[in-house]
């Protein structure tokens, strides 16, 4: 029974994570981007804290996976997030305009 739970949470997640995406316009996805890797990095903690335990094998595998994603995810945010805020840098040396 919990199985079926915990697959109906996962679904509906994708569902709902999804729709909202799709509801977001084009000029929002980048900072809005920028502002979930607050939440990448508390998935990152998690990660080494399953990572860590020593309960199973699987536990410890899925865990190092998810610490490699989440840092993934975590610094492609911010290479995103730095060239978005370079676009608004003035140029230096320009012809003034």
């Amino acid at each position: 029974m919990e199985i079926v739970f915990l697959t109906f949470v996962f679904v509906l997640a994708i569902f709902l994570g999804f729709e909202l995406i799709n509801k977001v316009p084009s000029t929002l996805h980048t900072p809005l981007m920028s502002g979930s890797n607050a939440i990448s990095g508390i998935t990152l903690v998690g990660a080494l804290v399953s990572a860590g335990s020593a309960q199973q094998e699987i536990a410890t595998i899925l865990g190092t996976l998810a610490v490699a994603f989440a840092t993934i995810n975590v610094v492609g945010g911010y290479m995103v997030t730095d060239r978005m805020l370079a676009m608004f840098k003035k140029k230096e040396g320009g012809s003034g305009k």
